[in-house]
């Protein structure tokens, strides 16, 4: 299995540098005021932020084709807003607002977009993993060429249901390619603390799976390595693991102080290897954009999130009678002979 840490740098125009940029920007921008509106009362219940690992999502759907799917895990905002989805509908959603995806009743972890095809935030730590291998089964057999990239943490990487689901997705050739987001830090425990082997996608080799191990703060070579999954997938030789090396700046979730690891820890990350302003100095070194054009996309961003978190505060919180919506499928009756 090979093994990649850093990619070569590959030949990429500077409209797909400036696309990875706002996209990514788009996403800490998202995230730094739904920190604020947590802070504001106006986030109920648990809110995971996505600060650091921008990289992964941006890159990854930059190798991915319309109809592939995802799923992930509750540190999904970032998944939400790389795939296309609308940033007023996934604030109105943290908010409890009835303009939200999920018409205000999933909240920060769980919320779908069937346009989209993301198919969830999960609470439930490992679950989404074998729901990503159904969605697979489901177009393998319907022979549609789709692939599905399914999320999860280091933490999750040491889950029982994990495995079974290599087992099966191995058996059955399934074009998923699992994606480890391995932040280090699994709520707080340190990857070294709670995992027996130093790089996880190994892991993979006792059901035949071939993995590969990414820099996750450099969104080329995610974009690199998944091509490289997508396109196992995609030609039928079944599944595939991403270890993506990346890294979160804020705690666990908003309630966690982070007091696990230091100050100089986290800083020393931001200044030597956060992803969006390596992207930046590629623009600027290669004059591929002023800092006065950088100002402008910053400046739009912005603009893009405040009207996201008007848009959730004008909504209307869902009606009482919500509640018993959305809890069953209505199915059409058959006869049987």
């Amino acid at each position: 299995m090979a093994t990649r840490k850093s990619a070569r740098k590959p030949n990429v125009s500077a409209e797909e540098l400036t696309t990875y940029y706002r996209e990514m920007l788009l996403i800490r921008r998202f995230e730094e005021k739904a920190g604020q509106l947590y802070g504001m009362g106006l986030i109920g219940g648990f809110c995971h932020l996505y600060i650091g690992q921008e990289a992964v999502v941006v890159g990854l759907e930059a190798a991915a084709e319309e109809g592939d799917k995802r799923v992930t895990s509750y540190r999904d905002h970032g998944h939400m807003l790389a795939c296309g989805m609308d940033p007023k509908g996934v604030m109105a959603e943290l908010t409890g607002r009835e303009g939200g995806y999920s018409k205000g009743k999933g909240g920060s972890m769980h919320m779908f977009s069937k346009d989209r095809h993301f198919y969830g935030g999960h609470g439930i730590v490992g679950a989404q993993v074998p729901i990503g291998a159904g969605l697979a089964f489901a177009d393998k057999y319907k022979e549609n060429g789709r692939v599905t990239f399914a999320y999860f943490g280091d933490g999750a990487a040491n889950q029982g249901q994990v495995y079974e689901t290599f087992n099966m997705a191995a058996i059955w050739q399934l074009p998923v390619v699992f994606v480890i987001e391995n932040n280090q830090y699994a709520m707080g425990t340190s990857q070294a603390r709670s995992t027996s082997t130093k790089d996880i996608y190994h892991r993979g080799e006792a059901f035949g799976i071939p993995g590969d191990m990414v820099d996750g703060m450099n969104v080329l070579a995610v974009k690199e390595a998944g091509e490289k999954a997508v396109a196992h997938c995609r030609s039928g030789k079944g599944p595939y693991i991403l270890e993506i090396k990346t890294y979160r700046y804020r705690g666990h979730s908003m309630s966690d102080p982070a007091k696990y690891r230091t100050r100089e820890e986290v800083q020393k990350m931001r200044e030597e290897r956060d992803p969006i302003e390596q992207v930046r100095a590629m623009l600027l070194e290669g004059k591929h954009a002023s800092e006065e054009d950088l100002k402008a996309i910053d400046k739009e961003i912005k603009e893009i999130v405040s009207q996201a978190a008007d848009f959730s505060r004008e909504s209307p919180e869902p009606q009482l009678d919500e509640l018993w919506t959305d809890i069953y499928a209505e199915a059409i009756p058959q006869e049987v002979n």
